[in-house]
C-alpha cells in the first residue's frame, strides 16, 4: 500500500484540530495560509475522506476527522517516544497536552506547577480545561483530557486516582476582618457575618452542605456566585467571608486576604491526579503528570 502523505501533513492536521482556524494553524507550522490549505487538501485526497468542516468563522473536525486525529496523535507520540529514547531530550515537534482541573486548584497551585514545567519544557503547549468536578471527571474518562486534577474519581472503575493531599477548607476573609486574628474559627463563629458561597452546582458546595447537615449553627448566605474566583473577589472587596479549599487561597504574604482554619466541624477534600485506566500518556504528558505528583500543594 502506497502512502501519499508524510509526517508534516499529520502535524499540520493536528494543528488545525488544536486551533480551529486555518490562519492560526498555518502560523503555528510556519506556512502561508494557501500553502497550508494545499497541505490539508493533499491529506484529504490521499485518504479519500473529508476530515474537516469549514465555515467562514471556524473549522471543526468531522466524525472521521476526530477518529483520525486520535490515531495521528498516537503515531506522533510514538515517534516522540522513539526520539526521546535515542536523544534523551525533547522531541522534534511542538507537542500539545490537555489537562482538566477544578477551578479552585488553578490560580495558586496549577499555575505554579505549569510555570516550572514551562521552564523545563518550553516547546510543550498545555491546554487547561477548568471546569466543575464532574465535568473534569468526564473529560478524563472520555479521553478529552490527558489527565486531571480533582477530588472526584477515587471510586470510579475506569479511573486511576493518585492522591496528592488531604486538603482542609478554610475561612477566607480580609486581614482587617475580626476573625483574621484567630488561630482557628468555628462555623458558629461565622454566623454573625455576611457569608459568600458558590452555587449549589459546585462540587465544593456539595461537600460543605453534606458536612454541615445537622449543624446547630451555620452562617446564612448573603451572596452566591458561580465561580470561586468571583467569590474571592467579593471577599477581597470586603463584602463578606467565605469557606474555600486551602488550595484556592494565596500564601501568607498576601496583602489583603487571610486564610483561617475552619473547625467544628473540620471539612476536608482529597485532591488527586486522575487518568483513564489503561491509557498510555504521551512522553510530555507523562512528564507533566509526574511533576504534579512530586509537588504537594501548600496548606495555610
Amino acid at each position: 500500500m502506497s502512502i501519499h502523505f508524510d509526517l508534516n501533513d499529520l502535524v499540520a492536521f493536528c494543528a488545525v484540530a488544536d486551533f480551529g482556524s486555518f490562519s492560526k494553524a498555518a502560523e503555528s507550522v510556519h506556512l502561508s495560509q494557501p500553502a497550508y490549505s494545499r497541505r490539508i487538501d493533499k491529506l484529504e485526497q490521499a485518504l479519500g475522506v473529508k476530515l474537516l468542516e469549514r465555515t467562514t468563522r471556524r473549522v471543526t473536525l468531522t466524525a472521521v476527522g476526530r477518529e483520525f486525529e486520535r490515531k495521528a496523535r498516537a503515531l506522533l507520540d510514538d515517534l516522540d517516544s522513539a526520539v526521546l529514547g535515542i536523544r534523551g531530550h525533547a522531541g522534534v515537534r511542538r507537542e500539545r497536552i490537555s489537562i482538566a482541573c477544578v477551578p479552585s486548584s488553578v490560580y495558586y497551585y496549577v499555575s505554579k506547577v505549569l510555570q516550572l514545567h514551562h521552564a523545563m519544557y518550553p516547546r510543550v503547549r498545555v491546554n487547561v480545561f477548568d471546569a466543575k468536578a464532574n465535568e473534569v471527571l468526564a473529560a478524563v474518562s472520555q479521553g478529552e483530557a490527558d489527565f486531571g486534577l480533582s477530588f472526584l474519581g477515587a471510586h470510579e472503575s475506569d479511573i486511576d486516582f493518585v492522591p496528592l493531599v488531604e486538603e482542609r477548607f478554610v475561612a477566607a476573609c480580609r486581614r482587617d476582618h475580626p476573625i483574621a486574628a484567630l488561630p482557628c474559627v468555628s462555623w458558629a463563629q461565622l454566623a454573625p457575618y455576611a457569608f459568600i458561597a458558590v452555587a449549589r452546582t459546585s462540587g465544593n458546595r456539595l461537600l460543605l452542605d453534606q458536612a454541615l447537615v445537622g449543624a446547630r449553627v451555620r452562617p446564612e448566605i448573603t451572596y452566591e456566585t458561580q465561580s470561586g474566583t468571583t467569590l474571592l473577589g467579593l471577599v477581597e472587596a470586603g463584602l463578606g467571608i467565605a469557606a474555600v479549599p486551602a488550595m484556592a487561597m494565596p500564601g501568607p504574604d498576601h496583602p489583603v486576604l487571610a486564610a483561617i482554619p475552619l473547625v467544628e466541624p473540620s471539612v476536608t477534600r482529597k485532591m488527586g491526579l486522575i487518568r483513564r485506566r489503561g491509557r498510555r500518556l504521551s512522553p510530555s504528558a507523562q512528564q507533566l503528570f509526574e511533576l504534579f505528583d512530586t509537588i504537594t500543594p501548600s496548606q495555610p
